[in-house]
């Protein structure tokens, strides 16, 4: 009885431990490592290539079949990176549903004020509503930064064969020169809207 009695003492330490350790943003120098050593992971246990944006044509693939030349090829054999994924999204959830302090993500002082200044208050969440609603997309600011920034993402991961994570973190890793490349591109790309492109869209 004793022993049953302990192990679910056991029991319940580990879920409380666990909760309290995914209910709290971890610190950088925690993710930056685990981030890095995720690539050297996927070559010892499954000798993959790690990436994201791959992910969607696994699912295009899936749904359209061999109708198009580009999904003929056996989409299950990455049935590891649609799983992936799904860890992906039920994280986010999960982050969503238990992280309910948005100041912990810690967005410096300078950023909220540029923000407000551009006309963006509602920071109750990760997300700046005043951005990203049903509601805004209605409006010529939420139609470009949703629609039309969906597409230049999507569109600009196919066209450099990789996004921020196979490029800036498995392809730097591996010592590939498009690769580093393509992640200036995407830190000079991401100046430039920041300063220049957002206060445009977003002039009061």
């Amino acid at each position: 009885m004793n022993t049953i009695g302990g192990g679910f003492f056991l029991l319940i330490l580990f879920f409380t431990t666990c909760m309290d350790l995914f209910s709290s943003f971890w610190p950088w120098y925690v993710c930056g490592p685990l981030i890095g050593l995720y690539v050297p992971a996927m070559y010892l246990l499954l000798n993959k290539h790690f990436g994201i944006s791959s992910t969607f044509r696994d699912i295009c693939a899936a749904c359209v079949g061999p109708k198009a030349d580009y999904f003929r090829y056996n989409w299950r054999d990455n049935r590891w990176r649609l799983l992936f994924v799904a860890g992906i999204v039920i994280g986010g959830f999960l982050s969503h549903e238990t992280m309910t302090t948005p100041a912990e993500s810690q967005i410096s002082a300078h950023t909220l004020k540029e923000l407000s200044l551009l006309g963006v208050h509602d920071f109750s969440t990760m997300i700046p509503q005043d951005l990203f609603s049903w509601k805004n997309l209605a409006s010529v600011q939420g139609f470009i930064l949703i629609i039309v920034g969906g597409f230049l993402v999507g569109f600009g991961t196919r066209y450099a064969e990789g996004c921020t994570s196979g490029h800036s973190i498995h392809g730097i890793a591996t010592f590939q020169l498009a690769s580093i490349a393509a992640t200036i591109c995407f830190f000079v790309g991401g100046l430039f809207t920041t300063h220049v492109l957002l206060p445009l869209i977003l002039q009061p």
